[in-house]
């Protein structure tokens, strides 16, 4: 008797086992797979974000020294960081498509704010050959390119996991396992005349 029953909890054993892998091998694990990427993803546009404002501080100052005629654009710049600091983002805001889209106009804001505050570089020689400004300004163009590659890895993950909710056999699973899980919204072209090449002139 003791034979035949661990005979019979290593066939279970190997059932167990074997449709284990089925599940795994078909997809059951990529929703939540796919999902954590997106996660992981918007985390990477929150940080760049967030590398901009922390060097926006530093580049009011060093303007400010050189050009204190322009305080209209030092207060936009200043009031634009402030107000995209201020929506508070984490995970759940992915599943707000508003909220998104009131940090994505924030953003926004902030960006048009600093190209105003880099075209007054033009007006002030002495700014224009101040080293602190120059590597700051270096530092923020490096930092909207890691915004762009960020936003741009987003909506690819974002990408990934909607298709994969929404076509066969991921659909199934979504139905039956992940129906908590939403289509997800991607960053959209909110600036006026998004589709247009900006006029940048330092």
């Amino acid at each position: 008797m003791g034979i035949q029953s661990f005979k019979a909890a290593g066939w279970k054993a190997l059932a167990l086992l074997a449709l284990s892998s089925l599940l795994a091998g078909c997809g059951i694990n990529t929703i939540p797979t796919l999902d954590e990427q997106v996660k992981a993803a918007w985390s990477q546009v929150q940080n760049q974000y967030q590398r901009r404002s922390d060097l926006i501080p530093n580049l009011v100052e060093t303007v400010k020294g050189a050009a204190k005629q322009e305080q209209a654009t030092l207060t936009a710049v200043i009031e634009a960081r402030a107000k995209a600091t201020s929506i508070q983002v984490d995970a759940s805001t992915l599943n707000n498509p508003e909220k998104l889209k009131q940090f994505q106009d924030a953003q926004n804001q902030l960006t048009g704010a600093l190209s105003r505050l880099m075209v007054v570089s033009e007006r002030y020689p002495d700014l224009k050959s101040n080293q602190n400004f120059l590597a700051l300004q270096s530092q923020l163009e490096g930092t909207e390119n890691r915004i762009s590659v960020a936003r741009r890895d987003f909506i690819l993950a974002v990408e990934r996991y909607n298709t994969e909710i929404r076509t066969f056999p991921g659909r199934l699973w979504h139905a039956v396992m992940y129906s908590d899980l939403p289509v997800r919204s991607t960053f959209e072209a909110t600036t006026p005349d998004a589709d247009k090449a900006p006029e940048v002139k330092f």
